[in-house]
C-alpha cells in the first residue's frame, strides 16, 4: 500500500500586530490556486498572492515548506508617507 506524496505549505494573512495562518497538506503537484481554496480564507480582501515575498501566479506548483502570503491593499502610498515624514521639522540634537 503506497501513500501519495504530499507537500506541507503554510498560508498566512496578516494585519498590523496580528496574523492568521493555516498549515495545509496538499497532494504533490498542487498549485497555488489549490492552496488558496484549501486555506478557506476569504480572497476578496486581497490584492495579490506571494510565496516567500515573491508574487506568483495561480498555476505556480507548490513545494514542500512554501509560505503563501495573502497581500492586502496599501493603507498609504509609500512615496507620500516618506514625503510627509521628510517635511516634518527635525528635533534638535
Amino acid at each position: 500500500m503506497s501513500r501519495a506524496a504530499v507537500v506541507r505549505v503554510e498560508v498566512i494573512r496578516a494585519w498590523p500586530r496580528r496574523f492568521e495562518s493555516v498549515v495545509l497538506e496538499l497532494a504533490e503537484g498542487a498549485t497555488l490556486q489549490d492552496a488558496l481554496v484549501a486555506s478557506g480564507f476569504p480572497l476578496h480582501e486581497t490584492t495579490g498572492v506571494a510565496v516567500f515575498g515573491e508574487r506568483e501566479t495561480p498555476d505556480y506548483r507548490m513545494r514542500d515548506g512554501d509560505r503563501v502570503e495573502l497581500l492586502r491593499p496599501l493603507q498609504a502610498d509609500p512615496k507620500d508617507a516618506r514625503r510627509r515624514r521628510a517635511s516634518k521639522p527635525r528635533a534638535p540634537k
